[in-house]
């Protein structure tokens, strides 16, 4: 019994032995990143009195405002919509969350 399902087994192994894998080719080199993706964000530092004042920009627009004062802890003038009106944060923002409501009941 036990050559007999080994002589099936062989016979059934056979074809898929004798299959040739179809000819692979190499894949072409993926084009590189455009650079205008994800630019760089350029920074002006100035001194305004006694303060140091970082603008953050990108693509001309300015973003951030970084205030540090001679005695004190930083704060961020961040445009948040877009729109050139800047709101104060007293600490940088690490996660951006949305603010839209998706359901309510």
């Amino acid at each position: 019994m036990r050559r007999t399902l080994m002589a099936l087994l062989m016979v059934a192994a056979t074809p898929l032995a004798a299959q040739q894998p179809p000819k692979l080719e190499p894949l072409p080199e993926p084009p590189p990143m455009p650079s205008d993706q994800t630019p760089e964000p350029q920074v002006t530092i100035l001194k305004r009195g006694q303060d140091t004042v970082q603008e953050y920009r990108i693509s001309g627009r300015l973003y951030m405002i970084k205030v540090t004062p001679p005695h004190g802890v930083p704060y961020y003038l961040i445009d948040q919509e877009g729109n050139g009106v800047m709101t104060r944060q007293d600490v940088m923002p690490t996660l951006a969350v949305p603010l839209w409501v998706l359901k309510s009941w």
